[in-house]
């Protein structure tokens, strides 16, 4: 086990909006690893009006390490701009935890060692979602394919590699700052956009073989279309602001929201509709083909849960980019 007086002080960071069903056990289950690495764990609320803070504050009154911060602006890259700026200055690294995510016990302690062991700026992770319930199981199991993600690298487990962008879990607060931090325009997509600045400034980011998070999905088809229309709408915006052009397994779901606009037209002539016809015969028989190969029934609509996540992602990258630009989303 490492031990704490030879760590550098570090910061525990959860952004979080009305997460009373979570957040008392979260904290609670994070306390050894801030115990072990001599860390303070800041809790980063937006305003929760469903008891979160009295939950935090009651947890902070017997651990002087877990501190309850008021983020008023409520955005999760808001929150922990501010988490850094009130309490990074003796801190060498900062961990992000999502409040609805769920961390194996020694995940803080194997990013540090990852860290310390590779140099990295930043180390990121797995992202592996799971799910309960037929329509959350089924978004669980687009999201965990290619075909749902396009082959994302933090969306499927590693052995350990330096990456280009992945889920964010520990950064060296040093190079944090030095870049900026997170862009606070930025309601989604906050991430990819700090990762372009921190290799464009010469950090390394480190894809971690040691650890991973579980991310539970959206259980609701229609949160499932808001959240990646979001999601569009932050790489649109990340493509405006530095001039990017966005990777292949991009560019092939920004087709989707044109495709459904062309098959309008098939009244002018059949052919219209073929492409929408392909794309929905893709994925319908991709759900189809995984819930035979799994023997669950219930990854039959992993389909069109990616059809809503590919359309989502498509309306909201066109809305974004053509539309008037709008203010930032607020957490949800």
């Amino acid at each position: 086990m490492m031990q704490t007086e030879m760590l550098p002080s570090n910061l525990i960071v959860i952004p979080c909006l009305n997460e009373a069903a979570h957040i008392g056990a979260l904290v609670h289950e994070l306390r050894p690893a801030a115990e072990r690495l001599g860390a303070r764990i800041i809790v980063a609320d937006g305003g929760s009006t469903d008891g979160t803070r009295a939950i935090v504050e009651e947890i902070a009154g017997k651990d002087p390490r877990v501190i309850l911060l008021n983020n008023e602006k409520r955005l999760q890259s808001a929150a922990i701009n501010l988490a850094i700026a009130s309490y990074g200055d003796r801190a060498e690294y900062f961990i992000r935890i999502d409040a609805h995510g769920g961390y194996p016990p020694d995940y803080c302690d194997r990013l540090i060692e990852e860290a310390l062991a590779t140099g990295a700026d930043s180390v990121v992770v797995s992202m592996l979602t799971s799910g309960s319930g037929m329509v959350q199981k089924a978004v669980a199991a687009a999201q965990n394919s290619k075909l749902g993600t396009g082959g994302s690298k933090h969306r499927h487990l590693s052995a350990g590699e330096w990456v280009d962008h992945g889920h964010h879990a520990l950064m060296r607060i040093s190079a944090f700052k030095a870049v900026g931090g997170y862009d606070e325009t930025f309601s989604h997509n906050e991430d990819a956009e700090l990762d372009y600045r921190l290799r464009r400034a010469g950090y390394r980011i480190w894809m971690s073989g040691k650890t991973q998070m579980i991310y539970y999905p959206r259980s609701s088809l229609a949160g499932l279309y808001f959240q990646y229309l979001g999601y569009g709408r932050g790489r649109a915006k990340n493509v405006l602001k530095h001039r990017m052009i966005p990777k292949v397994r991009q560019l092939v779901p920004l087709l989707v929201f044109p495709v459904v606009l062309l098959s309008a037209f098939f009244f002018v002539h059949w052919l219209a509709v073929m492409p929408l016809l392909v794309w929905a015969s893709v994925c319908l028989g991709y759900g189809v083909w995984t819930a035979i190969s799994q023997r669950n029934p219930d990854s039959a609509l992993a389909g069109i849960s990616a059809m809503v996540m590919h359309f989502g992602w498509s309306v909201g990258f066109w809305l974004q980019l053509l539309g008037p630009r709008s203010q930032p989303r607020r957490m949800a």
